[in-house]
C-alpha cells in the first residue's frame, strides 16, 4: 500500500478500487488483516455483495469459455 492509503481518516468511505481489490484479495486468499479491517470499518455491505456476485459470475464465465475453447479445439 502507498503512503496515503495507510494514512485514510477512518470516516471516508471506501473508493470503487478499494472495494475491488479487496474483494480481489479476498478471493485468492491473501487479504490482509489490516485491509481486512479498513473494509469492515469504512466498507458498506451492499458493496463488497454486489462486487463478489460479480466477481464470481466473471470466473465462472471465464472458466466455462475455457471449458469450452479446449473441447473444441480437441475434436
Amino acid at each position: 500500500m502507498t503512503e496515503s492509503d495507510q494514512q485514510q481518516p477512518q470516516d471516508k468511505p471506501m473508493r470503487l478500487r478499494d472495494t475491488l481489490s479487496s474483494v480481489l484479495a479476498a478471493a485468492l486468499g491473501v487479504q490482509s488483516n489490516r485491509a481486512r479491517e479498513r473494509d469492515f470499518s469504512q466498507g458498506k455491505p451492499s458493496h463488497f455483495i454486489i462486487a463478489g456476485v460479480g466477481f464470481t459470475l466473471l470466473f465462472v464465465l471465464c472458466v466455462l469459455g475455457v471449458v469450452k475453447l479446449v473441447l473444441h479445439a480437441a475434436g
